[in-house]
């Protein structure tokens, strides 16, 4: 590989396959002995999970943009004459 002149460098697909990168990975950077070192920044699969149920938990119940008009109200407003 050699290096851009912005100091980038093209992984190889079956090694970011092996090491789990997908776009998007967050990596770091280590210097020890001379070496550098790419490692992943691990995501912990639970704070993913949480993001996701808080914003499922977020939405529900309402059924437009405008989250203070909850589908209940909705509802209501459809049914009055």
């Amino acid at each position: 590989m050699q290096l851009t002149h912005d100091g980038q460098v093209t992984i190889p697909p079956d090694i970011r396959t092996l090491a789990g990168f997908e776009p998007g990975s967050e990596v770091e950077f280590k210097f020890d002995a001379g070496r550098v070192w790419l490692l992943k920044v691990p995501t912990p699969a639970v704070s993913r999970r949480e993001q996701v149920l808080s914003a499922i938990a977020a939405a529900k119940g309402c059924a437009t943009a405008n989250r203070n008009l909850r589908t209940d109200d909705i509802l209501q407003m459809t049914r009055e004459d």
